[in-house]
């Protein structure tokens, strides 16, 4: 029987309309969740076993990425060849007060593309967002959608021209491959070096009524062209530096632990980590250093191709829900539980070997201790908030941001299912840390 016909059946078993594909093997049943949800994870528990005896591996990225100084205006010459007519852009007022927005807009219109723009895109983009900027698309007939800024706009722009050729609401595409059809063709425009969502099939977009975010991980949401240039982040803040570069150093050492890594990933995550520990640093202390910039380019996107292929753990289940219940920003949120969620994450033993070896590519003592106290420093000499206590986090809060961490899609590959006691405990030890 082929693995669609099991699915579609375990699904239908569960009373789950269309199946959603999680990856990794589960090492501890949830045992905390509605008995709706725990049908689905029980019929995902016997997919995944039905996964593992094949030895089919997918391996996702763009179909082109550009790199270096010059990227951009390469990037843009290729849309022209493509033939397309009206471009949305989806930014950020930030870059668009900052005048960057107008420069790739006038880059745009000098190859023949008409241009139109959505550019109220909040941090943690919400599903307002969405649908304004689908509007903006809608109004103007766009046929190709440049997302220009990090995450945040990434993301946004991912989601619009999700539904753009997919229709409905977006909560509908939460979990992993819920759409039919591709995205409208996506290029997306890199200012930070981090979240490597101009690669990715991740959006996360905010559910602002219910304070959660939503993970959607899907093929269809996959940037047909990634654009890495430099020159756009050489004014990047210290500060914004720090958080999405640690959020990239994150994507490396959950996509290493994750259950499901393999050869590819695992090349990916430890070249990114390596780059991350040459240059970032560098870059936050002087953003105009050219080699650093460039550097921070790749090892980001690297990073990307790791947990892209391998997913992610309990940093960013769990960030997720501080961003979406508190509008924290997600690099910060990830810095600063990343050492608290790995000091757990050791009491499984393939685990605590491969901390281990990515502690001696940070120059630490090659143990998971090591990497612990690496992690702080790294926070420390990047002026990261020390703990959540910091970050205005409420511990009569705890308990619905681990029921809500728990079911998020990013948790499934982590090397231990954590039970809602210990979530909390990871909460109560990230709030409470003192250097």
């Amino acid at each position: 029987m082929s693995f669609a016909a099991v699915r579609n059946s375990l699904y239908k078993q569960a009373g789950i309309v269309s199946g959603r594909r999680f990856y990794g093997c589960l090492r501890r049943p949830v045992n905390t969740l509605n008995s709706r949800f725990n049908s689905k994870f029980i019929a995902q528990k016997t997919l995944i076993s039905y996964r593992m005896s094949s030895s089919v591996t997918g391996f996702y990225i763009p179909p082109i990425s550009y790199f270096g100084e010059g990227a951009l205006d390469e990037s843009m010459t290729y849309m022209k060849t493509k033939g397309f007519k009206i471009c949305l852009i989806v930014t950020d007022p930030g870059i668009a007060k900052i005048g960057v927005a107008e420069k790739v807009a006038q880059i745009i219109k000098s190859k023949g593309v008409t241009v139109c723009m959505y550019d109220q895109t909040q941090p943690n983009p919400n599903v307002k967002n969405v649908l304004d900027g689908l509007a903006v698309l809608k109004a103007n007939n766009a046929d190709c959608v440049v997302s220009l800024g990090g995450g945040s706009a990434h993301d946004n722009a991912k989601a619009i021209a999700l539904l753009a050729t997919n229709g409905g609401e977006i909560g509908d595409y939460e979990g992993v491959n819920q759409s039919l059809k591709p995205c409208l063709p996506l290029f997306a425009i890199n200012t930070t070096a981090g979240t490597a969502s101009e690669m990715t099939r991740f959006t996360i977009i905010s559910n602002e009524e219910k304070r959660v975010k939503m993970a959607i991980i899907d093929n269809n949401v996959t940037p047909s062209v990634a654009i890495n240039d430099p020159t756009l982040m050489y004014g990047l803040p210290p500060a914004l530096t720090a958080a999405t570069g640690l959020d990239a150093l994150t994507h490396c050492i959950e996509a290493y632990v994750s259950t499901a890594a393999n050869p590819i990933t695992d090349a990916c995550a430890i070249k990114g980590v390596d780059l991350i520990k040459e240059s970032l640093l560098e870059c936050y202390r002087n953003g105009q250093d050219k080699k650093a910039r460039t550097d921070m380019c790749y090892a980001e996107y690297l990073a990307g191709m790791a947990f892209n292929n391998a997913s992610l753990g309990y940093v960013h289940a769990i960030a997720h829900q501080l961003g979406g219940f508190y509008h924290l920003p997600h690099g910060v949120c990830n810095a600063v539980l990343l050492p608290h969620v790995q000091s757990f994450n050791k009491a499984d033993k393939h685990s605590a070997e491969r901390l281990s070896e990515i502690a001696g590519h940070l120059g630490a003592s090659a143990n998971p201790d090591g990497l612990v106290k690496a992690l702080h420093k790294f926070n420390r000499d990047m002026n990261i908030p020390k703990n959540l206590k910091e970050l205005g986090v409420k511990t009569e809060d705890f308990s619905i941001l681990a029921d809500n961490a728990m079911k998020d899609a990013c948790g499934r590959t982590n090397p231990i299912q954590f039970t809602k006691e210990e979530v909390i405990a990871i909460l109560k030890q990230a709030y409470e840390h003192e250097d």
